[in-house]
């Protein structure tokens, strides 16, 4: 690989909120030589995420925030070109935490895991047969732990974990409402995903919305935004609730910490549960549910979305826009 460069997007700057493309800088390096028990991979897919946001923050939380001057931490997919490591060989299709470059060199503890699902689209590895499925897998069954009859509520419903998590909600026989920005996702929603309502919460009065969508109130609730969407929520809650807390991504800044309304009456008066979750904590079960999620798929009762930008030169804006609403399922970028 002595003539081939590496393009790599670093951390340039710490960013204050969202981090936005003058965060990022695209430099060109050398590939350097395997050494034994490393392997070289080109990836062909990198993910975007929300949780992107948290791994460069200045305040750790779940793992350590990227430095300035490193690679942007983020999974990938591809395919290993050079082996030094017995159990990997040229032709294997990986995926694991790869970084936002062309190639990577790596050791085996970087390979989340072998691609087993070669009737599957590669890029599928990085959205619902990879994090966003399986976050939506556990997330809903072990922590919300779903009934048939259920209404199960879902935030940012139109997304990569949203979607899936509607979807396996109607699998387990409960009633879907999902809530999303503007007309098309509320429509892809409905027509795509098969939710039995949408609700646009940028249109109207979101309360009355969900007072009609759920006349029995809400026995679910998946919450992927906080902050006013869930504070409308969480009046709706029935008895013995469960409250899922995905992801907090209509919070701009937890510094200062925001106030407003309180959850604490709404927990009490309905004795519902409220409970947040890592994904990877669920590390040592990934393979149950994504042998689950592949096998819906093939079936036809597990539908999919992606928005595939070209070329590592989109990667840099690529979470900003995410912010912004602008993708229309699972952000990847691929790379020729």
């Amino acid at each position: 690989m002595k003539n081939n460069r590496n393009r790599q997007v670093i951390l340039k700057s710490r960013p204050a909120d969202i981090p936005q493309a003058d965060n990022f800088e695209i430099i060109e390096s050398d590939v350097p030589d395997l050494l034994d028990g490393q392997i070289l991979v080109h990836n062909s897919y990198l993910s975007v995420e929300p949780a992107m946001r948290g791994w460069v923050s200045s305040v750790a939380n779940y793992s350590e925030p990227v430095r300035i001057g490193e690679v942007m931490r983020s999974f990938a997919a591809g395919e290993v070109l050079q082996s030094t490591h017995p159990d990997f060989k040229p032709g294997d299709k990986v995926m694991g935490m790869f970084g936002w470059q062309e190639f990577a060199v790596i050791g085996p503890a970087a390979v989340s895991r072998k691609i087993r699902e070669g009737d599957l689209p590669l890029s599928f590895s990085l959205g619902v047969v990879g994090i966003n499925g399986v976050t939506a897998y556990f997330g809903l069954l072990d922590v919300g732990q779903p009934r048939p009859g259920d209404t199960v509520v879902v935030s940012t419903a139109a997304g990569a974990v949203g979607s899936a998590v509607g979807q396996i909600a109607k699998i387990a026989g409960c009633r879907t409402v999902g809530i999303a920005g503007g007309a098309a996702k509320v429509a892809q929603c409905r027509e795509l995903f098969a939710y039995d309502a949408a609700i646009d919460y940028k249109s109207g009065d979101l309360a009355s919305a969900l007072a009609a969508s759920c006349p029995n109130g809400i026995d679910v609730y998946f919450d992927n935004t906080g902050g006013a969407i869930s504070d409308a929520v969480l009046r709706h809650l029935a008895v013995g609730a469960r409250v899922v807390i995905c992801g907090t991504a209509s919070v701009s800044s937890w510094d200062p910490w925001p106030h407003g309304p309180r959850a604490e009456r709404h927990l009490l008066v309905k004795r519902a549960r409220m409970q947040g979750f890592v994904i990877f904590d669920y590390a040592s079960r990934f393979e149950e549910a994504l042998a689950r999620l592949a096998q819906w798929i093939r079936d036809g009762r597990l539908r999919y979305s992606e928005d595939v930008l070209d070329g590592i030169e989109q990667a840099p804006g690529a979470i900003a826009g995410l912010y912004r609403g602008e993708n229309t399922g699972k952000r990847l970028i691929r790379i020729r």
